[in-house]
C-alpha cells in the first residue's frame, strides 16, 4: 500500500468536521491529542444551547437587527451573565455573528441562521429543532437503556400509547409535527422535483404523505403530473387545507387510508419520504414488497431518507436518525442505500439510481422491469 502524502497525516485543520463543535489543531496523527474527544463530549451542551435559541425564536428576532447581549436579556427574560455565556457560545460555532466586544458588542444572525432559523423565511428548517428541543433532548438521557433493552424511551415509556397514535389524536400537536417534518424535508423535496423527470410520468402516489408537501412541490414544477398523498385520516384533512391554500385541488388528491392494511391508490411512480426509517425490518420489506406489487410495468420507486453511507463511517446525521428511531419506537431504524437496493432486489426491483440531495440526504430509485 503506498504511503500517504504527508498532508494526509494531519487532521482537523482549521475546519469543522462533522460532530465537533470547536477548531481542533493541527495535530499529527502519531501524536494523539484530546480536544476531539472534549469537543464530542460537550457537544451536548453546545446542541442544547441552539436547541434553546431556535425554541426561543432568538434568530426570528435578530431578523429585525442587531441587539446587544442586555437587549437580549430583556427580550427574553434572561439573566445578563449567563446570556453573555450563551450568546457567545454560539458565536464560537458560528450560529450567531458579533460585532465588537464588550457590553456594546452587537449580536445578529449569520447568513446561514438567517436564512434557515428566522420562522419568517420560506426555507426555515427550525421545525425539527423545536420538537427536539420540547421533547426529543430528553429522551436522549435514556439511551445506554435503549441500547441494552431495544425498547423506545419516548412517552409510550410512561404512558404506554404508541408515538403516531399518541400523535394523532391531538390535532395541534400533529400539526406542530407536520411543521416540523416540513422544515427537515422542503430543501429535500424541492431538490427532488429538480432532479428526476416527474415529467415523464402521469401519475405519482406518495405513501404516507403527511400534508402533501413533497406532492405540492412536484406538481409546482412539473405541471402534468397528477398525485395523490395518502395517509391515516388526520393527516389527510390537514394535507387537504395545504392543498387548497396552494390551488393544487385539481392536480392532488389526499386519500385517506392504512399503507399496511389499504389497497394504495394506483400510480406510475411511488414516493416514500422519511418513511421506511420508521419501521422495523419486516415492516420495510412490507412496504418495498407493497410498492413493487402496486406499481404498473416500468414504473418506479423511490425513497428518500438519509442513507447511512455503505461503510458506515462519514454520515454522522444519518447514524443519529437510526439511534433517535431506536429512541422513539425501538425496533426502527435507518439504513444504508446499498441494504435497501438488496430488500428492493429481494422485492423484484431490477434497476436502481441514486440522487444526491441536500446535506446528508438523497434519493435511491427502484426501477420495475418493463416487463
Amino acid at each position: 500500500m503506498p504511503h500517504r502524502r504527508a498532508v494526509d497525516t494531519v487532521k482537523g485543520c482549521d475546519r469543522h468536521p462533522v460532530g465537533l463543535v470547536w477548531r481542533l489543531p493541527c495535530v499529527p496523527v502519531s501524536e494523539p491529542d484530546p480536544s476531539a474527544i472534549l469537543a464530542i463530549a460537550s457537544g451536548y451542551g453546545v446542541s442544547k444551547a441552539l436547541l434553546t435559541a431556535v425554541g426561543l425564536g432568538l434568530h426570528t428576532r435578530l431578523a429585525a437587527g442587531p441587539m446587544t447581549c442586555e437587549e437580549i436579556a430583556d427580550a427574553f427574560e434572561l439573566q445578563p451573565r449567563p446570556a453573555r455565556d450563551f450568546l457567545d457560545l454560539l458565536v464560537s460555532v458560528d450560529m450567531l455573528a458579533r460585532e465588537g466586544d464588550g457590553p456594546q458588542a452587537l449580536y445578529g444572525n449569520t447568513p446561514a441562521t438567517a436564512r434557515f432559523l428566522d420562522r419568517g423565511q420560506p426555507e426555515y428548517i427550525g421545525g425539527l429543532p423545536e420538537i427536539w428541543e420540547l421533547r426529543d433532548y430528553r429522551f436522549w438521557a435514556d439511551l445506554t437503556e435503549a441500547l441494552r433493552t431495544g425498547l423506545p424511551q419516548n412517552e409510550a415509556k410512561h404512558a404506554g400509547t404508541p408515538f403516531f397514535e399518541a400523535m394523532n389524536a391531538d390535532p395541534e400537536r400533529l400539526e406542530a409535527f407536520m411543521n416540523a417534518m416540513n422544515g427537515s424535508s422542503l430543501c429535500n423535496f424541492q431538490a427532488l422535483a429538480r432532479a428526476f423527470p416527474f415529467s415523464s410520468y402521469d401519475t405519482l402516489t406518495d405513501i404516507g404523505g403527511a400534508d402533501a408537501l413533497l406532492c405540492r412541490e412536484v406538481a409546482a414544477v412539473h405541471p402534468s403530473i397528477r398525485c395523490v398523498s395518502f395517509d391515516l385520516p388526520p393527516v389527510t384533512r390537514i394535507a387537504e387545507r395545504r392543498i387548497a391554500t396552494a390551488g393544487l385541488e385539481e392536480r392532488i388528491r389526499a386519500v385517506s387510508g392504512d399503507f399496511f392494511v389499504d389497497p394504495w391508490p394506483p400510480a406510475q411512480l411511488i414516493t416514500m419520504g422519511m418513511i421506511l426509517h420508521d419501521w422495523n425490518l419486516e415492516r420495510k420489506q412490507t412496504l418495498i414488497r407493497r410498492a413493487f406489487e402496486a406499481l404498473p410495468a416500468g414504473g418506479a420507486l423511490i425513497a428518500i431518507e438519509a442513507f447511512i453511507d455503505d461503510a458506515r463511517r462519514r454520515n454522522s446525521f444519518g447514524l443519529f436518525m437510526s439511534l433517535m428511531m431506536l429512541i422513539e419506537f425501538g425496533d426502527a431504524f435507518d439504513f444504508t442505500a446499498a441494504e435497501f437496493r438488496q430488500w428492493c432486489s429481494n422485492a423484484g426491483f431490477s434497476r436502481f439510481e441514486t440522487i444526491p440531495l441536500e446535506g446528508p440526504s438523497s434519493a435511491v430509485v427502484a426501477y420495475k422491469d418493463p416487463g
